[in-house]
């Protein structure tokens, strides 16, 4: 059985995405804080992924990346420590697991990180957040061309999606109901969409998408009605 690495996968879009592919894949998955998912071909490691040693599986199909942070303040209020933290859980973690998984990859295998909306549009007390996943979309986009054709490289931008993490600014009626008003789709992003996406991603299916930066906006960047 292909062997899948995900990178966070305790919780959240992790976790929804271990479910799925725990049906077709052996799954590891390397987390800070323990998981309660029981499935089937489902592997979990205790694990910072900032100082702890990676685990040598053997070949593999497909990594995910999935550590992120909401670090919402305005530009006055952000120190320079604020953004040297959000780019070590954002790219240095994902540089450090390409590092040591880059010739673990089977071919045709593929990575896979996560950006945000905010690189692509302008928002308020993002500027923390947008450094460090600009960052990881040039990474992404390089990594797309110099490791062509054997390994494909992408990653998803979500908008606002229902995670532990995003849950303070989702922590009411009035403040969901005021986030989907945001959004000509009137909708929050679930992280079974996401996961769906990675599947997709993972999949021979999309054995001609590279260097993407894929977003899951519910129409905040691509539309104005």
């Amino acid at each position: 059985m292909e062997k899948i690495v995900i990178i966070g996968g305790s919780t959240g879009i992790g976790n929804a995405l271990a479910e799925i592919l725990s049906e077709n894949f052996d799954v590891h998955c390397f987390h800070r804080s323990e998981s309660t998912s029981n499935s089937n071909n489902i592997s979990h490691y205790t694990f910072d992924v900032l100082t702890d040693d990676f685990v040598d599986l053997g070949e593999i199909k497909s990594l995910v990346y999935c550590p992120g942070s909401i670090n919402l303040k305005p530009f006055s209020s952000l120190s320079l420590e604020q953004y040297k933290e959000d780019m070590e859980i954002n790219v240095y973690g994902f540089v450090r697991a390409l590092q040591f998984y880059k010739n673990k990859f089977q071919e045709g295998g593929s990575a896979i990180g996560f950006s945000t909306v905010a690189t692509m549009q302008g928002m308020p007390f993002h500027a923390s957040v947008a450094v460090a996943k600009g960052a990881l979309n040039g990474l992404v986009k390089t990594l797309a061309a110099e490791w062509a054709p054997k390994i494909r490289v992408n990653a998803i931008a979500p908008t606002l999606t229902d995670t532990p993490l995003a849950s303070k600014l989702l922590r009411n009626e009035r403040l969901i109901e005021k986030m989907k008003e945001r959004h000509p789709l009137k909708h929050i992003i679930d992280p079974t969409e996401i996961a769906g996406l990675c599947k997709f991603l993972i999949s021979d299916m999309a054995r001609g998408i590279s260097g993407q930066i894929i977003p899951v906006d519910s129409g905040i960047v691509s539309m104005k009605i």
